[in-house]
């Protein structure tokens, strides 16, 4: 079989965007195909005429939290005052739940990134005379909240004819339809830098309107005016972005505000007047982000204990570990175990939990066979919460293995190579293939390449921890480097390896690094 050649990389590349109906922003869909949004805005518009007080209720992780900057910031732009509650995982738990509703005496309620199971809390405001308006994009249950109207691109009365957004774009939508029903003079593309975050974030799939979306948003990074956007410029000493930096960089310090302490520090970063703002809330960010790291670290160890290599799938749990990265440990040992996994935290005879999957499955069918057990739950496809008292978390498991055991799907998705690399062709002009197709993600994976037979001529560890390998290899006559982070050495004359290539720069000098993503 031929190797990849930087020819063959483009026509590989190329052929993946060519039946996308939304190439250009101008050709993406209007707010009219979503279900309620007419009724919505018309609500929004007799509240902002009799001044009535209107509340934005958020959520904790990245896309609620974008979600409710967006919503907060377009508010302010038009001129008309708003509350905005992001609830805090610890004391209120997920979205609007009843805890919330407790703060909110009046006026119309928005919810946005959450509300679709919802449905107890809307009785109760529903009870005090308050309208509320859903806006989400999870998956709709078996019950559905009376709500005066939802905005949600799964419902099955919907016509938006892209499904899978974020719960920062259907608000973004929302924040349109408000515009036009006001005539109001607003620029929506202002809002790109923010959206393309939540949207890289809450992994959607990166095709259609999401790539579309992600690619003017990278660009709108370089020029945004947005205080905490050129502060992040300037402490990243970056000036144009790829996914890979909100994916890696950005993102997990939004979201670390919500995981370890409250993600209203994170609202405040992205709201944020003055460099001194953005300074000091990004400080936190890091310090948080920091905390988060060891603290993932610990809980990873401790569950990996726990599992039982027979499982097809890994349900697990500990006293006391932390809430807020358990989301993160789920997503790690499923892609470690190649299996889905379900991480519980245990305090007061309840166990809340994080599932994530990387398979065909669909995690929230499979936790609705075991749903008579629980205090609730929601999510998507590869990812959701769960809550249920500590005495059933035997037959949870037992139930989650055995739906698992019998379907017929893969339980896991093995990344798809472009094909063996020549390496001789890697230079910065293939670089510049690879971010020709910029941006990546789900469905739209970023090239990974098979490199066989490579001799290895030296290996060593390196960082603090010397917990990273660095290899010197020779593949077909040609001398490179390859870096695994997270490694242990290897004592091997020769390797097959899965790899990737990113840009290093280092003091003004730019190379290929090719970056080892598992070996064969």
């Amino acid at each position: 079989m031929s190797k990849v050649t930087k020819q063959k990389l483009f026509d590989i590349l190329s052929a993946r965007h060519q039946k996308s109906s939304y190439s250009k922003l101008a050709d993406i869909p209007s707010p009219i195909g979503f279900k309620d949004i007419d009724k919505a805005t018309k609500r929004v518009k007799q509240a902002i005429l009799n001044n009535e007080k209107i509340t934005i209720v958020g959520d904790y992780d990245v896309d609620g939290v974008v979600s409710t900057s967006i919503m907060v910031d377009f508010f302010k732009k038009i001129g008309y005052e708003i509350d905005y509650i992001i609830p805090n995982r610890f004391e209120h738990g997920y979205g609007l739940s009843t805890k919330i509703t407790e703060l909110i005496d009046n006026g119309l309620v928005i919810t946005v990134d959450n509300g679709i199971s919802a449905c107890e809390a809307t009785r109760v405001l529903n009870s005090k005379n308050i309208d509320v308006i859903i806006t989400d994009h999870h998956t709709v249950g078996s019950e559905i909240p009376q709500a005066y109207a939802i905005i949600n691109p799964k419902q099955e009365e919907c016509n938006f004819p892209f499904k899978e957004i974020c719960g920062a774009q259907v608000a973004w939508y929302f924040c349109a339809a408000i515009k036009k029903e006001l005539n109001l003079d607003v620029n929506m593309s202002e809002f790109l830098d923010l959206l393309c975050i939540a949207i890289i974030a809450d992994m959607m799939p990166m095709t259609s309107l999401n790539y579309t979306m992600v690619k003017s948003g990278l660009k709108k990074i370089e020029t945004s005016n947005r205080v905490a956007i050129a502060h992040l410029r300037n402490a990243m000493r970056k000036t144009s972005f790829v996914s890979d930096d909100i994916g890696f960089i950005i993102a997990p310090k939004i979201n670390s505000a919500g995981r370890m302490d409250d993600a209203s520090i994170a609202l405040s970063f992205l709201l944020s007047d003055n460099f001194e703002e953005a300074s000091e809330a990004l400080e936190l960010l890091e310090e948080l982000n920091n905390k988060r790291k060891i603290l993932q670290e610990n809980i990873s160890l401790k569950a990996k204990y726990e599992i039982d290599d027979n499982d097809k799938a890994i349900v697990v749990w500990g006293n006391d570990w932390h809430e807020g990265v358990i989301g993160i440990v789920a997503s790690k040992l499923s892609h470690a175990f190649k299996r889905p996994a379900f991480i519980f935290s245990i305090k007061d005879g309840i166990a809340k939990g994080s599932a994530r999957a990387n398979a065909d499955i669909n995690l929230h069918s499979i936790i609705s066979e075991a749903k008579h057990l629980l205090l609730g739950f929601g999510g998507h496809k590869n990812a959701a919460g769960i809550s249920m008292e500590v005495k059933h978390l035997e037959e949870f498991k037992s139930i989650m293995n055995n739906v698992v055991t019998k379907t017929s799907k893969e339980l896991y998705i093995e990344p798809i190579t472009l094909g063996e690399l020549d390496i001789s062709s890697v230079d910065m002009e293939f670089m510049e293939i690879i971010e020709m197709f910029e941006p990546y993600g789900m469905e739209n994976h970023k090239p990974i390449f098979k490199v066989s037979n490579a001799k290895v001529i030296k290996s060593e560890l390196f960082g603090k921890e010397k917990n990273h390998l660095k290899l010197y290899l020779n593949s077909d006559g040609f001398d490179f480097e390859a870096v695994k982070f997270y490694s242990n050495n290897i004592h091997k004359e020769s390797i097959d390896m899965i790899i990737s290539i990113n840009k290093n720069e280092f003091r003004g000098d730019i190379s290929p690094q090719f970056l080892i993503q598992d070996f064969l």
